[in-house]
């Protein structure tokens, strides 16, 4: 039950405010659907199934799971759907249109994080019952009230969803880019054949352990750990963009055990970080930036011979497809994957002159940066959006409305 009821608003029901219009649906199995492959999505509990080629519905509508939906993740995942157009639904969402006076997109809003597992049945797939989903309560506030507030939470959903795709067009980008960069380079026009296929002429190919100053793992050794001190870094601890992050729940040691680490594993400025056990091949380079750390046997310690290979080369060619092909070759077959020193030392990286280097590592990581700046409003936006739901959708927060 809704305990505090904001002034002018009231306490319903799905039943009160809503059609339930689940008689409609029409289940197709997956042999249906093969023969009738077309232009109109095909629903289920939680998103698009397929497309078919008929529609059994138009217009908006809410769609919230049956079975097997987000109940138990509700804070981060949405349990019910926004639709419109011409689609199709099968039995495993509810179909809700809201009543006279009530707004669909309101009630979109009011339910798509909702917390309804009182109203969910258990056993081996969690199940939302229509004469359940009759009972769940949602607050109502006049429909100009209503109509405001589903244009903001709309306006900043349109935000996420535009970014969300640059993100994804810069992501093609990047990966288009860089396989062009890191096998044709800039503006050759002569090649030749080589072990890793064809380069520029004036490219040369050598094996990682000969154009590098060492490498290493980090410590094998057993550490008391402590809730603060100096961070001991795992593979975990590499994010998949190349950035290197740690917390209050991660591992930490003492300055004595550090200074006995750091005089046989030391760790500089623009020396690379790989990861080599368990998620193999992210990539960092230490920043002058970076606070003091350590690392574990999980993170290789690479640094590179300048006159030959730049850090920033190194970590894009490391990202490339070549370069992770070699290295998933190369590692062992045990239940938690490993790449041994040795092994990776003989991968074969194709090295263009110095200033090429330069240039291919300015040109990618200027498009790292700026998806690292999408992603970055993503999350924000995401956040505002998460908190605007908390203050609008309870009440909390009133908007004026004209």
């Amino acid at each position: 039950m809704i305990e505090k009821i904001p002034q002018g608003w009231r306490s319903s029901t799905i039943e009160e405010c809503c059609n339930i219009l689940d008689a409609q649906r029409i289940p197709l199995n997956s042999e249906e659907r093969a023969i009738r492959q077309g232009d109109y999505p095909y629903y289920g509990a939680n998103g698009i199934q397929g497309y078919i080629d008929d529609f059994i519905f138009e217009g908006d509508a809410i769609l919230v799971a049956e079975d097997g939906g987000n109940f138990d993740q509700y804070e981060d995942r949405p349990i019910a759907q926004w639709v419109t157009g011409k689609y199709w639904v099968n039995n495993h969402a509810h179909i809700l249109r809201a009543k006279e006076n009530n707004l669909d997109k309101w009630i979109y809003y009011s339910l798509v994080h909702k917390n309804i597992l009182n109203f969910i049945n258990g056993g081996t797939r969690a199940k939302l019952n229509q004469s359940d989903l009759r009972e769940i309560d949602v607050l109502l506030p006049p429909l100009p009230e209503q109509k405001k507030i589903a244009s903001i939470l709309t306006s900043v959903e349109e935000v996420i969803e535009t970014t969300q795709k640059q993100i994804d067009k810069l992501r093609d980008l990047k990966k288009a880019t860089m396989n062009e960069l890191l096998t044709k380079g800039v503006g050759h026009t002569e090649f030749k054949e080589s072990k890793l296929g064809r380069i520029p002429k004036s490219w040369s190919t050598t094996k990682l352990d000969e154009c590098t100053m060492f490498i290493r793992d980090g410590t094998h050794g057993t550490h008391v750990r402590y809730n603060k001190g100096i961070p001991l870094l795992s593979a975990k601890n590499i994010t998949a963009s190349g950035k290197l992050f740690w917390d209050e729940e991660d591992s930490f040691i003492s300055e004595a055990d550090y200074n006995q680490i750091h005089s046989r594993y030391t760790i500089e400025e623009d020396d690379v970080l790989l990861t080599v056990v368990g998620t193999l091949g992210r990539v960092a380079v230490v920043s002058k930036d970076n606070d003091k750390f350590a690392v574990q046997r999980s993170v290789a310690i690479i640094r590179t011979d300048r006159e030959q290979l730049i850090p920033g080369f190194c970590f894009q060619n490391f990202r490339g497809y070549d370069f992770q092909k070699q290295l998933v070759i190369r590692s062992n077959s045990t239940a938690q994957a490993g790449v041994y020193l040795g092994e990776l030392g003989k991968i074969e990286l194709s090295i263009p002159p110095l200033p090429e280097q330069k240039e291919i590592a300015s040109i990618l990581t200027c498009i790292d940066k700026n998806l690292e700046t999408k992603k970055e409003k993503l999350s924000q936006t995401q956040f505002l959006k998460k908190s605007l739901m908390q203050g609008l959708l309870t009440g909390k927060v009133r908007v004026k409305v004209n």
